[in-house]
């Protein structure tokens, strides 16, 4: 196996170099979807809706968790590639240590506060009084496992910036290889509850692994406590994680409204829409890695002021992502019930669940193109930018479509909109790139 060097970013053969960088992101997304899928799989074999619709409930937990998680992976990524590429590898492996040890304190800091309101926490997620008990059971355990949970996107990240994508894929890949394997020995038993313990159980394999690689070839990245983490270091993490996190907190709200709207319509509707998402999130996830995965390469140019090589490559990256996001989109409307009949045996839940599915799957040219102008403006330090798509397709743009569109042509509209949100969000996007990015160049802040 040949050993990966942390550090090195070669921004001479940009596209080779992205390619590098990306292909493990995308593998690990790839993962990461089987990693979901697991839980929803098995689940649904047992044939029961109101089980698959209480764990689906849960999934604004994640967000939550993942938002925290990337305030500091994301935000530390971006300022350590940003750091590197001005050849500060000291001040790298202090902002790494910060990033790790507020993690693990923020997770638990969260998941204590969310168990001491947890039912009225998980009825606010949508949770009825037929869904509560499985609510509850798979709940609870994710909250306990917080803290793994949490750190688990610090490192996951970090690898992904000092050039060992690699070895994040495969921390991802035993988180999920772990969970598949604990999945149908404990849900037959413990139900909801053993779908949560498989998953925090997957975290810990995946965060033990990714520790043990950072401690031992991680350089210049770091776990030792320091308080040398500089005010303005911490400016610079915020700024961009809390963007980043955004992204995850308003993705919960607006899976939490989307539950309350189609409770209306019946709790069949909650569980077919979570199998939806989860088979959008095939889609999605790719997205993420091939726009993600450049994250790192962007930062290092912004670092070393290679403004022209950013635009190169962001012109290579769009043209890309809209091919391959097109050509997964007419994928997934052409076997939307295939994909939802493998994951649940119940033919009501397919059904209803192909339209919703379609209709998911058809804003993926825009989502794509919000993601990469998302990334570039993370990347080079950019965080009024990031800020405001952040809060665009799963946020305020989002919001407001889904209560005009509810209101206006009721179920159809809850399931349209997020077609409706990817457009707008997309021209969002196509301004700031013309406005506030390339037309002043992509400097990123001499603060860093």
């Amino acid at each position: 196996m040949k050993t990966e060097q942390s550090g090195r970013i070669n921004s001479e053969k940009l596209i080779p170099e992205y390619f590098r960088l990306s292909v493990p992101v995308v593998l690990g997304s790839i993962v990461t979807i089987v990693y979901n899928l697991a839980d929803t799989y098995f689940i649904a074999q047992t044939g029961n809706a109101l089980l698959v619709a209480g764990v689906s409930v849960c999934a604004p937990v994640f967000m939550i968790l993942m938002a925290f998680g990337n305030i500091f992976g994301q935000g530390g990524s971006s300022l350590i590639s940003r750091l590197l590429g001005q050849g500060k590898e000291k001040d790298a492996g202090h902002v790494s240590a910060f990033c790790f040890w507020i993690a693990l304190l923020t997770g638990l800091v969260i998941g204590a506060a969310a168990l001491l309101m947890r039912d009225s926490f998980l009825a606010m997620l949508g949770a009825s009084e037929d869904t509560m008990n499985y609510a509850r059971e798979y709940g609870t355990v994710l909250l306990i496992g917080a803290p793994l949970i949490v750190v688990n996107f610090i490192h996951m990240n970090l690898l992904r910036c000092v050039g060992m994508p690699g070895l994040s894929m495969v921390g991802t890949l035993i988180g999920a290889v772990v969970n598949i394997i604990l999945d149908p020995l404990l849900i037959p038993g413990m139900g909801a509850r053993g779908a949560a313990v498989a998953t925090v159980a997957g975290y810990f394999c995946s965060d033990l692994f990714l520790l043990i690689i950072v401690l031992r070839r991680g350089a210049p990245l770091s776990v030792r406590p320091t308080v040398k983490t500089t005010g303005l270091f911490l400016k610079s993490i915020l700024s961009i994680g809390i963007t980043a996190a955004i992204t995850n907190i308003a993705s919960s709200v607006c899976t939490m409204l989307i539950n309350q709207q189609l409770g209306v319509f019946g709790d069949d509707r909650i569980a077919a829409m979570g199998i939806v998402m989860k088979v959008t999130m095939i889609v999605q996830m790719i997205l993420v890695g091939f726009s993600f995965g450049g994250i790192p390469l962007y930062g290092f140019l912004a670092g070393a002021g290679e403004h022209g090589k950013i635009r190169q490559l962001f012109r290579f990256c769009l043209i890309f992502v809209s091919a391959v996001s097109l050509t997964m989109t007419a994928g997934v409307m052409l076997a939307s019930p295939l994909l939802l009949g493998l994951i649940t045996p119940d033919g009501h839940l397919v059904s209803i669940g192909t339209e919703m599915l379609q209709w998911q799957a058809a804003g993926s040219l825009f989502a794509g193109i919000v993601m990469l102008t998302t990334c570039l403006c993370q990347a080079s330090g950019r965080a009024a930018p990031a800020l405001a798509l952040s809060l665009s397709r799963q946020g305020v743009i989002f919001v407001i479509v889904l209560m005009i569109c509810s209101t206006a042509f009721g179920y159809d509209g809850v399931i349209r909109s997020q077609l409706v949100s990817d457009v707008l969000s997309a021209l969002l996007a196509a301004g700031i790139l013309r406005f506030a990015i390339f037309s002043r160049g992509t400097d990123s802040s001499p603060s860093v």
